[in-house]
């Protein structure tokens, strides 16, 4: 059974880009916590409703005196002590009194204002979990596309290694024959030194690459992946332009959550200025209680009467020190704040869209211009490369080639993965990260 589980564990998983954002909306840290906070938040609710509801209170005390407080009574009482007060201990020995209180809330502008704040602090979880959606789907799209950019370098490397260890025959076998000098042979060695050692240090980053986008996604560590997707899927059905940057874009959910901070700010004003009204409540009480001397259990001799009261309770707020009003300033202050931060993120928004948009368009056209470039680069080499087989150019121009071909094939790639960025940035200063879900 544990060799079974442990190989079930092993089992290669093959993710596209929407099941790996998929699986991080599910398993990731940060979104549970997210999710955990605003579930905190619906009972944040019912404890400000808790408020507006009986109390129902039972209490219970048993006092034992220890040494009695003396009384001095008038020396009317005691005629016997030639005009002297009469001293005489207070009280019993024993105090027992158990009861049952209830108090209900029956006017208090806080209240409702107190719980319309809690409703609203509920808005305000649920924007910060939907934050915390689109920074983790936003890490993994970024991480997801630097894996399969990676992926498809190796091709590239694996391709001109082929072609060096080729070429390495070819001249060991000519050297053999004294048709090449050493160093010739050598050159190839070199260049094809370096390529293994790229190769190595491509491996290392991929499997780097490869454990942030696990941890993004909040996949054990030591379970195998393959991603299917291709690093030239567009992830936009539609082509941006300039003219979207100048319109304010409300459905970030940053932009929500300032304006839902404001609201809450306004209501914690609204809070503090119904501190000035009256509040009123009902009371309560029903006990039994019962006074006597002796031991204090199973004292035969204890008697028990009830009392009751009931009544209401009025609080009238007169003069707090002018504390309430400092707090309605410190709130307004907030609040000219929070509107001075939607300003500034409605102003950011429209550069990180204007970037981002601009960007796509330059890399778009760069992807282009590089696409061309390897064609060139491979044309160049392959001419060379015949040249080279007709003696009729030296190893040095072979091996410039073979350099050029690579790095065009590097640069290339590089610009694939920036329009792939582009389009995560376009879609994040949209607010719209979660159409990768779908």
């Amino acid at each position: 059974m544990q060799t079974g589980f442990a190989q079930a564990q092993q089992e290669t998983k093959e993710l596209n880009l929407q099941q790996a954002v998929s699986y991080a909306l599910e398993n990731n840290e940060t979104i549970k916590k997210a999710s955990n906070d605003e579930l905190s938040s619906k009972y944040m609710i019912n404890e400000a409703r808790s408020n507006g509801l009986p109390q129902v209170d039972i209490k219970g005390t048993a006092v034992r005196t220890l040494e009695k407080q003396m009384i001095a009574l008038p020396a009317d009482f005691n005629p016997e002590q030639n005009g002297k007060p009469l001293i005489k201990p207070m009280g019993t020995d024993n105090t027992v009194q158990a009861g049952i209180s209830v108090t209900q809330l029956l006017f208090s502008k806080s209240y409702f204002v107190g719980l319309k704040a809690a409703r609203t602090a509920e808005d305000v979880y649920r924007i910060r979990r939907e934050m915390a959606n689109e920074d983790v789907i936003f890490n993994v799209g970024t991480a997801y596309f630097m894996v399969l950019q990676t992926k498809e370098q190796f091709e590239s490397i694996n391709a001109n290694l082929r072609k060096l260890e080729q070429l390495e025959k070819i001249l060991t076998l000519q050297y053999k024959n004294d048709l090449v000098k050493k160093v010739d042979v050598n050159r190839i060695k070199v260049s094809k030194i370096n390529l293994e050692n790229q190769k190595k240090n491509l491996q290392s980053g991929y499997e780097q690459q490869l454990n942030m986008l696990k941890f993004f996604m909040g996949m054990p560590l030591e379970q195998p992946i393959k991603l299917t997707g291709s690093a030239d899927n567009a992830i936009l059905t539609t082509q941006p332009t300039l003219a979207e940057a100048e319109q304010p874009v409300t459905e970030r959910t940053g932009y929500q959550a300032l304006k839902k901070q404001k609201e809450l700010t306004a209501l914690q004003i609204e809070g503090v200025k119904a501190g000035y009204y009256p509040s009123l409540a009902a009371f309560g009480n029903y006990n039994y209680q019962s006074q006597y001397n002796g031991r204090m259990i199973s004292n035969q001799e204890a008697m028990w009467f009830p009392n009751s009261q009931v009544g209401l309770q009025v609080n009238i707020p007169v003069f707090d020190g002018l504390r309430k009003k400092s707090q309605v300033q410190q709130h307004q202050i907030a609040l000219k704040n929070l509107e001075l931060d939607l300003q500034q993120y409605n102003k950011s928004t429209q550069v990180e869209l204007s970037n981002a948009i601009n960007q796509l368009n330059n890399t778009r056209g760069n992807i282009d211009a590089q696409d061309e470039n390897v064609k060139l680069a491979q044309e160049v080499y392959n001419t060379t490369n015949e040249l080279y087989k007709e003696g009729l150019a030296p190893l040095s121009d072979l091996l410039n080639a073979e350099t050029s071909l690579r790095e065009a094939q590097t640069n290339y790639n590089n610009e694939r993965l920036k329009y792939q960025i582009a389009q995560l940035n376009y879609l994040k200063a949209k607010g719209k990260l979660e159409t990768l879900t779908k």
